[in-house]
């Protein structure tokens, strides 16, 4: 919400573009084709926002160069930023195209539009640099969560120095919070990043989650079960569908939601808890251990042969 309203003050524009299915929390601007839990309810578009704002909102497929070409082609004069979770986690996990984040950052920069990358999920889980260090792409604006709190309650964004000049007090943009600096968060916050700049961690991360990703896929297979694994570093996703290959909105709606509820009891009737939704990503951190992943994979094992 203060990322949108920074990035329309600095560019003196009011419409902002999303991305079909995904989430940036429940901002009235951005519950427009809204994924996660919003999709687990099957309310992408919430009642009580008003449609005058709501109009101000353009929502497109994501990993589809032509859709935003047209769109900044057409509006790109309007359009005031353009926001995107560089790796899709709120309608499963879906990783970019080869060459769309950059594309996007092209575009942006062709039309004078601000970009922001949503990193509340891959902000120092897939690299310490987050996606941007990973896929090598810098974005105008950048928006962080719990991560940066150890897990407790906190929001940040932050990225060039031009544009965070609109922030108050250096200038006209009003920002404050009620938790803004909470000690306990800061603290946890500083010692989970010391501990993510240890040797080897994301290798770790990526190992075990590999191994996780991969196991599930195969015990699938094996089980004749129609299923899709999509994985960026510690995050993953089985989507239940006989779509080869889940890339955007309309692919992940083809999942099957009652073959992924029977999965997901059957697993906490087995001692696992996985995220309660189809549309939710999985993630792996250090803590997770190799008994883990085999006591996992076990438990799919006996459930994959009963949910056909």
């Amino acid at each position: 919400m203060s990322a949108l309203r920074v990035a329309r003050s600095y560019s003196e524009k009011v419409k902002i573009v999303k991305f079909d299915g995904c989430y940036h929390g429940h901002g009235d601007s951005l519950l427009v084709q809204a994924g996660s839990g919003v999709e687990t309810l099957g309310l992408p578009d919430s009642p009580g926002v008003p449609a005058a704002l709501a109009n101000l909102t353009i929502s497109i497929p994501f990993n589809n160069v032509s859709a935003i070409e047209s769109l900044l082609e057409k509006d790109g004069e309007q359009v005031a930023c353009i926001i995107v979770e560089p790796v899709v986690g709120n309608m499963g996990v879906l990783p970019p195209e080869p060459g769309y984040l950059q594309t996007l950052k092209d575009l942006c920069d062709q039309h004078e539009v601000v970009l922001i990358f949503d990193e509340v999920m891959t902000g120092f889980r897939l690299a310490y640099g987050g996606a941007q260090e990973l896929y090598g792409i810098k974005a105008d604006l950048t928006t962080l969560g719990k991560i940066i709190g150890g897990g407790l309650p906190v929001g940040a964004y932050g990225g060039q120095a031009e544009i965070m000049n609109m922030v108050a007090p250096a200038g006209p943009v009003y920002q404050a919070g009620t938790l803004s600096g909470n000690p306990l968060a800061m603290a946890a916050g500083l010692a989970t990043l010391k501990l993510l700049k240890q040797e080897n961690v994301y290798q770790k991360l990526n190992q075990t989650t590999a191994k996780l990703a991969n196991g599930l896929k195969e015990i699938a297979w094996r089980a004749r079960v129609p299923a899709a694994m999509n994985r960026v570093g510690s995050m993953f996703t089985l989507f239940f569908t006989e779509t080869e290959r889940v890339k955007d909105y309309a692919s992940a709606k083809t999942c099957d939601v009652a073959r992924f509820g029977k999965f997901f009891l059957g697993m906490l009737d087995r001692g696992i808890y996985l995220p309660p939704s189809q549309f939710e990503a999985c993630f792996v951190s250090l803590a997770h251990t190799d008994e883990d992943v085999e006591k996992t994979l076990q438990a799919a094992e006996d459930v994959m042969k009963t949910i056909l």
